[in-house]
């Protein structure tokens, strides 16, 4: 499915960033680009970097090499105040929607456009239902989120996520949890909104199948490192360990089940 262009300049940029936890590496040397009204997947084995990634997009880790650049800002150079403005062009939804419990779905919605806008109650409402109605749940703005089934939260995080129109969108494991039925349905969602918004955007997902049906670019990592790059048809056809081992659900191949370890007898203490 090939992506609608609208900008020649990426909207996210990485330039071999590299992060590391202490003295533990996460990214190593980092580089891709994703323009507006792209939808990219970002795939890899639990620990590879992923939503490393997307926090150093939205600014809660700043790249120690390289730099990240959103809509043209290096974002590692910004200081709160202008970070807190950087953020107003990012929409996130979080892997199980993080709704707030005590607010109504309407309110939930409603939250973004009452924290950074000054715009009165009455368009703020209509913001509200045209954003729910988008995703499907324009009936369902006075149930709390305690009524919701979990496909129905993950549309309510979706249309808060969307209230402000973000340039970039960010999808942290989206599809995690829900069943076949209500996964279809997010995914779908995920790319009608980004082509009507003509957004950027990353999905950071296990989910090989759905992903590939929706997304115009995939990213492996691996260790920190790109590994593999294509679109969902040039993966398809890889031939490259990796992502046959990954896109195959294959137990043998270059990510392996153990992570290093002493052998195994020495751990237990049993004498050779």
């Amino acid at each position: 499915m090939p992506y609608r262009k609208i900008a020649a300049m990426p909207l996210i940029e990485f330039e071999n960033v590299s992060f590391a936890y202490d003295d533990t590496p996460i990214l190593r040397d980092v580089s891709l680009q994703i323009e507006a009204g792209q939808l990219v997947a970002i795939m890899g084995g639990s620990g590879s970097g992923k939503t490393t990634l997307l926090k150093l997009i939205g600014g809660q880790l700043r790249a120690q090499h390289g730099r990240v650049l959103v809509d043209g800002i290096e974002v590692g150079r910004l200081n709160e105040g202008e970070l807190y403005q950087l953020r107003r062009k990012l929409g996130m939804l979080f892997q199980f929607g993080a709704l707030f419990t005590d607010l109504s779905v309407f309110d939930n919605v409603a939250f973004p456009l009452r924290e950074r806008t000054q715009l009165p109650e009455s368009m703020i409402r209509d913001l509200v239902l045209m954003k729910l109605h988008a995703v499907g749940l324009r009936g369902t703005a006075d149930w709390m989120p305690q009524a919701l089934s979990g496909g129905m939260a993950r549309r309510v995080a979706l249309a808060r996520a969307i209230a402000l129109d973000p340039q970039v969108m960010l999808y942290d494991e989206p599809f995690t949890g829900l069943d076949p039925i209500s996964l279809a349905t997010v995914g779908q969602l995920i790319r009608e909104l980004n082509d009507a918004l003509g957004t950027a955007s990353i999905v950071v997902t296990h989910d090989v199948a759905e992903s590939l049906a929706i997304v115009d670019y995939v990213y492996f990592l691996d260790q920190g490192q790109l590994v593999a790059q294509g679109t969902p048809a040039a993966v398809r056809a890889s031939t490259h360990p990796f992502v046959q081992q990954f896109i195959n659900a294959q137990p043998d191949g270059p990510l392996p089940f153990h992570k290093p370890a002493p052998p195994y007898a020495q751990a237990l203490g049993v004498q050779a």
